[in-house]
């Protein structure tokens, strides 16, 4: 094997066969990264929902939820992942910041730093649809716009369909091939890539719970009154009365 070839598979990274001849070490420490994005991600969030109240002041506090949540949604898809897309091929030597911060989650997946097929499909799709929709829904629920439900469904389904799909694609790979791109310990395995994506998990599933119930009370609130409309119409609309006449009067036309 000679030093090209060794070069490609010098890397912290599973499978050991995967080759990245480019490959460069993070120049930051894990902690300052995760300061770093986490003061960006504060800020995006922090920004949408002051923004939100100030177009409603009355805005609940669930909605405000609602607007951080999707906005730092807005932000992963749009910004994070579309430097995914963007940077794919050089990834594995970046040192801006989201190119490291790329680097130390391909620790939990490989995937990221090989131009995998499938990531490339899904994670285009998720920066040219997914992301977009996550900031209509921040802006339609500031302004109190009833489309944001139907967004929410959307967007909460597409969400889960792709943790399946992320989850599927690696297992198959897996069980099929004996093919793990993720290290076993226990942080890149349990907290990056189990933890990092479970809130993906739950929250859309809450989220896709509380807005169906939301029209579900709606739609039954509405059929109720057209119910009671419907039967006010009736008597209304009976003229029987006023072809009554009294039985004394009917014994004197007799």
């Amino acid at each position: 094997m000679d030093n090209s070839t060794d070069a490609a598979f010098a890397h912290p990274y599973y499978p050991v066969t995967a080759a990245l001849p480019h490959y460069v070490a993070n120049k930051n420490s894990v902690l300052s990264l995760l300061v770093f994005f986490g003061s960006i991600i504060s800020f995006v969030v922090f920004t949408a929902v002051a923004g939100a109240r100030n177009t409603y002041p009355q805005l609940k506090a669930s909605d405000q939820l609602t607007v951080a949540w999707f906005a730092l949604c807005g932000f992963l898809h749009c910004f994070f992942e579309g430097y995914f897309i963007l940077n794919h091929k050089s990834l594995a030597s970046d040192q801006s910041l989201f190119g490291q911060l790329w680097k130390e989650y391909a620790l939990s997946d490989s995937r990221y730093l090989t131009s995998d097929p499938f990531m490339l499909c899904v994670e285009s799709f998720t920066v040219l649809v997914w992301g977009p929709l996550c900031w209509a829904i921040v802006i339609t629920t500031a302004k109190r716009n009833q489309l944001r439900y139907p967004f929410q469904i959307i967007m909460s389904v597409g969400h889960l369909y792709g943790v399946v799909l992320y989850y599927s694609t690696s297992l198959i790979e897996f069980y099929s091939n004996g093919v793990s791109h993720s290290r076993p310990e226990f942080l890149y395995f349990w907290v990056y890539y189990v933890g990092f994506n479970a809130p993906w998990v739950i929250v859309p599933a809450i989220i896709l719970y509380q807005t169906t119930v939301h029209i579900k009370r709606h739609l039954t609130d509405r059929a109720d009154v057209v119910a009671k409309l419907n039967r006010i119409d009736g008597i209304m609309g009976d003229k029987s009365w006023q072809t009554y006449v009294p039985k004394d009067e009917e014994k004197k036309t007799n």
